[in-house]
C-alpha cells in the first residue's frame, strides 16, 4: 500500500475512534497491559450493567492512535469516549483526553521471548456532564510478559494520582494479569483478571475484582509482503465481577485494531 493511501486509512480510522483513559466504573483497561510497544489504531466498544439494572455504553473505550516514533519508544493519542449512559438521571456526554508514553526496557523475541516495559500516562479533565475527572490524572505503569511456545503470560501494576482533591478521588491502584494461548494460525483464547484497590477517596478500602474469558483473532495480513505489518484484529470479552464490591458487571467488549 502507498504511503498516501496508508495514512488516509489511518487517519479515516481515527476520527472513527473516540476513546479515554480511566474512566471510573468502564472497562478501560482490556488489553491495556501489553508487554511490548506496538503501533496501531484501535476502536473498542464496551457494554456494561450496572448494580440497578441500567444498561450503559462506552464507544471509543481509552482507544485510538498508537504509533512508534522512535526506537523502543510508543506514543498514544487519545480523544474523548461517549458514554450513554441510558439513564434518565444521568446525563451522556463525552469522557476525558488522555495521552500516554511508553517504553520497553528488555525484551527478547526469539529465542526466550519476553519484554519489560514502563510508561506514564496521564489524562486532562475535559469530559462534561460529570462524565470525567473533576482533575488531571498522572498514572505510572509497569509491565511484564513471558512467552512459552504458543503460551504467553503478561501483568501489569498502575497507580492512578490525582493532581487535586486527592482525599475526594483517591489513589486506585489497577493490577491486571492474563494467560493467552495460540490455537491454529488465527486464534488467542485468553483468561484475563482486572483488579482495582482502591486507596482514599469514596471507596476506601475497597476492591473490584474482574475475570474476563476472551477470544481474540489476530493477524489477518492485509499485504503479502511478509515485511509489511498492515494487519486486523478482531476480538470479543466478557468482564464478570468476582469480587463483593463492583460498580457495574457483566462488561461486554468488542475491540477491532489496524496495526501498521
Amino acid at each position: 500500500m502507498k504511503s498516501s493511501q496508508l495514512l488516509r486509512t489511518i487517519l479515516g480510522l481515527l476520527v472513527l475512534a473516540s476513546f479515554a483513559r480511566a474512566q471510573e466504573g468502564f472497562f478501560s483497561s482490556w488489553e491495556d497491559r501489553t508487554r511490548a510497544t506496538l503501533q496501531l489504531v484501535r476502536f473498542d466498544l464496551v457494554r456494561q450493567i450496572t448494580p440497578s439494572e441500567i444498561t450503559a455504553w462506552n464507544y471509543g473505550n481509552s482507544k485510538g492512535l498508537d504509533i512508534v516514533p522512535w526506537y523502543k519508544t510508543e506514543f498514544d493519542i487519545t480523544v474523548p469516549p461517549y458514554l450513554d449512559h441510558n439513564s434518565r438521571t444521568t446525563k451522556d456526554g463525552f469522557g476525558d483526553v488522555s495521552l500516554l508514553l511508553k517504553y520497553r526496557i528488555l525484551a527478547d523475541n526469539e529465542t526466550h521471548p519476553y519484554a519489560i516495559s514502563v510508561s506514564l500516562g496521564g489524562t486532562v479533565p475535559t469530559g462534561n456532564f460529570a462524565n470525567g475527572s473533576q482533575t488531571g490524572t498522572i498514572a505510572p505503569t509497569v509491565y511484564g510478559g513471558k512467552g512459552f511456545r504458543r503460551f504467553d503470560a503478561q501483568s501489569s501494576v498502575a497507580e492512578t494520582l490525582p493532581t487535586g482533591f486527592t482525599a475526594k478521588q483517591g489513589r486506585p491502584l489497577a493490577w491486571n494479569s492474563v494467560v493467552q494461548y495460540k490455537l491454529g494460525k488465527f486464534f488467542w483464547p485468553e483468561v484475563e483478571n482486572n483488579a482495582t484497590y482502591f486507596h482514599g477517596g469514596p471507596h476506601a478500602g475497597k476492591t473490584q475484582d474482574f475475570v474476563t474469558p476472551g477470544l481474540i483473532l489476530s493477524k489477518f495480513k492485509l499485504e503479502h509482503d511478509a515485511s509489511n505489518r498492515l494487519s486486523l484484529t478482531f476480538g470479543a470479552g466478557e468482564q464478570i465481577a468476582v469480587s463483593q464490591y463492583h460498580s457495574y458487571n457483566h462488561g461486554l467488549v468488542f475491540t477491532s485494531r489496524l496495526a501498521f
